[in-house]
């Protein structure tokens, strides 16, 4: 069994590429390839890997287990440190996430209204952008300040480094330009251009996970992060002060005076950089959404576990399990932007009686259209990734990987379930499949949107239609609810008998994503991260013409915009300069960038509005175009 190598800062690994002679970089990546295989776990928790005979390299993680600086990284060769198995053994290793900032909690004081959005259920460490300033109607609103020297030359050198990453694409974004990324990102976070180095992080281990062939990689993941980071540091670049492209490292905590919240559910939180843990969804008497979240690094043993453990928060005697479905009454309370309830020395909380979803404040989640719910998520996306949705559905059946249900309304549309997390050890697919089994069965869903696919829901928790005949029977202790992370639904928790027939559609219907002409769009910007300008070059070289018979689907159906922005891109990836001699001259990245960028902006808000159609009418009323 191989060992597992450190997680290694992005700023050491910068440096160790960074320190290479030319010779040696073009020989990186042959030598980081399989080199992890080699790793040897060493009695007093260090890491060996041996290169040759001559070539031992050791690194010492720190106490919280990552190589965080330079002289934990050793070789016993010559040409220590700037030599390449040093440089191999740490880009062999997993990226570290970028340590949180300690949030500060202040000290109680006079009560103030917390600004509180949906929780963070991802448990990521990356940083939260902040909100803009706001005011009551009339106020003053002071000016944004605008970016220091330093942070705009940060900007501009990030938005290079990303343009010549984007033209070079996965085939040949090796080792070297991923550390160029990471000393951007690293230089970005000095200057206080947090969100934009989060941005480039995410590129980066993209980039990794496509070379890779790593299980659960999308080229389409990595493309819409090419898009934030080329999005983030080109406004940056060209002088935007936006606070939310700057971002903020500290989830700073403000007082939130007393404080009602009732619990809705809880679930599992399981990151790919190594983090578990569990976030419970809260919500006050006005309908303001809370949350108390304990994420750690663990993985999926401390994602499953975390469920039951206890809660810090001001002395409350509950664990996660009793708060999903109790409340508290809470003292001193100390919030953050995104709604997290703090633990500071001052919070006292007291626990509270659970009420059910049939009971105010969470029956009024479920008080209004799906439609008209997802019409706001869409217009903050940010907030949209955290905010729950509640719908009562009829299960139609599983086609495919979706559970297919129907919100119970006139016209209502054929909505798709997937699980919350697809991991296999937590409940959520089991409970989906077992409840598929069941057509006819109506559910009360609290989830979550996904607004990347047509008409799609990922439930967190499900609990019986009131009034229903043909629904859920949960022991009464569920308090009516079942978390479909950590509950797992049996066969005594569904209905005996049948329900009234329902008919399972040969197929999903008509997707209008999928099936409009914008695919060719999004294949073309996903060949150009793939294989880089090169390929979107060659591309427009064959025998159909990209700006031509290929795009006239995209004409014909009214995208017109989309159309001339592929052509725009095909002619920028294709054009080749020549020097004053007539010599053929490599064209710089920056005009390919920003046509490539132009066409993906274009592309995401194009298909945004497909998929707000798909939740607003029922499948054969949104119109498709064709292809």
């Amino acid at each position: 069994m191989s060992t597992e190598l450190p997680p290694v800062a992005p700023e050491v690994l910068a440096e160790a590429v960074e320190n290479l002679t030319a010779r040696l970089r073009k020989k990186l990546d042959a030598a980081t390839e399989g080199c992890a295989a080699g790793a040897v776990l060493e009695g007093d928790g260090t890491v060996t890997l041996r290169f040759g005979e001559d070539a031992l390299v050791t690194l010492r993680p720190g106490p919280a287990g990552t190589i965080t600086t330079a002289d934990q990284a050793t070789c016993s060769c010559l040409l220590a440190p700037r030599c390449l198995h040093r440089a191999a053994a740490l880009g062999a290793a997993p990226l570290a996430d970028t340590p949180p900032e300690p949030a500060a909690e202040p000290e109680p004081g006079p009560a103030a209204a917390p600004t509180a959005a949906a929780a963070d259920p991802t448990g990521s460490t990356e940083p939260a952008a902040s909100a803009a300033p706001a005011g009551p109607v009339g106020a003053t609103v002071p000016a944004t300040p605008a970016l220091t020297a330093a942070q705009l030359r940060a900007a501009g050198a990030l938005w290079h480094v990303a343009a010549e990453a984007l033209a070079a694409g996965v085939t040949a974004g090796g080792a070297v330009v991923q550390a160029e990324l990471l000393r951007a990102a690293h230089t970005a976070r000095l200057a206080g251009l947090i969100r934009a180095e989060a941005a480039a992080l995410r590129v980066v281990r993209g980039l990794r996970a496509a070379r890779e062939h790593r299980a659960g990689q999308r080229l389409g993941d990595l493309t819409d992060a090419f898009r934030e980071l080329l999005h983030t540091a080109g406004l940056l670049a060209a002088g935007s002060a936006d606070p939310a492209l700057t971002g903020t490292a500290r989830r700073a905590y403000a007082p939130g005076g007393s404080l009602q919240v009732h619990g809705l559910c809880r679930e599992p939180v399981l990151s790919a950089t190594g983090y578990g843990g569990v976030v419970t969804h809260l919500l006050a008497a006005d309908g303001t959404p809370y949350s108390v979240s304990d994420v750690r690094p663990g993985g999926l043993a401390r994602a499953r576990g975390a469920g039951s453990a206890s809660v810090a928060l001001g002395g409350a005697t509950l664990d996660h399990a009793g708060l999903a479905r109790g409340g508290l009454r809470i003292v001193g309370a100390t919030v953050s932007p995104e709604g997290r309830l703090g633990a500071g020395r001052g919070v006292r909380a007291t626990p509270l009686p659970g009420s059910a979803w049939t009971e105010q404040p969470a029956a009024r989640l479920f008080a209004r259209p799906a439609a008209e719910a997802v019409a706001a998520l869409l217009a903050d996306p940010d907030a949209a990734e955290s905010t729950l949705l509640g719908c009562d559905v009829t299960v139609v059946g599983a086609v495919g990987e979706h559970l297919l249900v129907r919100e119970t309304r006139p016209d209502a549309p054929l909505l798709r379930l997937l699980p919350a997390h697809p991991h296999p050890e937590l409940a959520h697919t089991e409970n989906l499949r077992r409840i598929a089994l069941y057509p006819g069965l109506q559910l009360r869903v609290l989830g979550r949107p996904d607004l990347d696919r047509t008409a799609t829901l990922r439930p967190v928790a499900v609990g019986p239609v009131p009034g229903a005949e043909h629904t859920l029977r949960l022991p009464e202790e569920w308090l009516g609810r079942a978390d479909l992370g950590y509950d797992r639904l049996q066969g005594a928790h569904f209905p005996q008998g049948a329900a009234a027939p329902v008919p399972l559609p040969a197929a999903e219907g008509p997707d209008p994503l999928a099936d409009s002409p914008l695919w060719r769009v999004r294949r073309l910007l996903e060949t150009g991260v793939a294989g880089g300008r090169r390929a979107v070059a060659e591309a427009a070289r064959g025998t159909e013409s990209l700006a031509g018979a290929s795009y006239a689907p995209l004409r014909r159906a009214g995208l017109t915009a989309a159309a001339e922005l592929a052509a725009a891109l095909a002619a920028e990836a294709d054009r080749r300069p020549r020097d004053v001699f007539g010599r053929l001259a490599d064209p710089s990245p920056d005009g390919y960038a920003w046509a490539w960028l132009a066409a993906a902006t274009h592309l995401a808000g194009a298909e945004r509005c497909l998929i707000a159609a798909s939740w607003a009418a029922s499948p054969s009323a949104v119109p498709v175009s064709g292809r």
